[in-house]
Order: structure tokens, then C-alpha cells, then sequence
């Protein structure tokens, strides 16, 4: 809320994104194992259809969910990634990484 009465919302843009589902919670695991130890931004979720795990467009990364067996489709949405272990609380705008800091255990 603006000092003049004004309501500010602030709503993310759609991306191109990729999501992937796999066949188990081990196969997303492992999808999500993969995709971390490459240091891409990640988010989890679930829907009706269930688990899921959302990145940034890339078709090598398509290609590497593919391989573990990921059911990979493409889809424009807003992305919020998690932020990591590590980010407790504060953010560097303008890295580049687009991540959403969470703050952890109400801090």
C-alpha cells in the first residue's frame, strides 16, 4: 500500500519453462539431484496430476531429464524457484538468478 491509499500488486511475468514429472518420488529425486548438482534454479511443485519440477527453457537440460526417464514438457508460466538451504533471508538483486528468497523457520 502506497502512501496515498494506492494498492500495489506485483505479479510474475509467464517464461518459457520446462516441467518434468517422473514415474516416482525416487526417479524426481534423482531428476532433482541432477538438476541441483548443475546449480539450476528449481521449483517444486504438485498439482492434480501430481509432483512436478519446473526450470528455465534449455534443451540441454531437456534432454538430460529425458534421459533419466522424466516425462519433460514445455509450457509458459510464472516461475519462482527455491531459493536454497543458504539463503535464509537476504538476496542479491541483479545476479541474474532469478530466485525467490524464502525466508527460513520465520526468520
Amino acid at each position: 500500500r502506497a502512501r496515498d491509499g494506492r494498492i500495489v500488486a506485483v505479479r510474475a511475468a509467464a517464461e518459457d519453462l520446462l516441467e518434468a514429472r517422473c514415474a516416482s518420488a525416487v526417479a524426481l529425486a534423482r531428476a532433482a539431484f541432477h538438476l541441483g548438482n548443475r546449480h539450476v534454479a528449481v521449483e517444486v511443485g504438485r498439482d492434480e496430476a501430481g509432483d512436478w519440477l519446473r526450470i528455465q527453457a534449455d534443451h540441454v537440460l531437456e534432454g538430460m531429464l529425458v534421459g533419466l526417464g522424466a516425462r519433460v514438457s514445455a509450457l509458459r508460466a510464472p516461475f519462482e524457484p527455491e531459493a536454497g538451504a543458504y539463503a535464509p533471508g537476504h538476496q542479491h538483486p541483479g545476479d541474474g538468478s532469478g530466485a525467490r528468497i524464502h525466508l527460513m523457520a520465520g526468520q
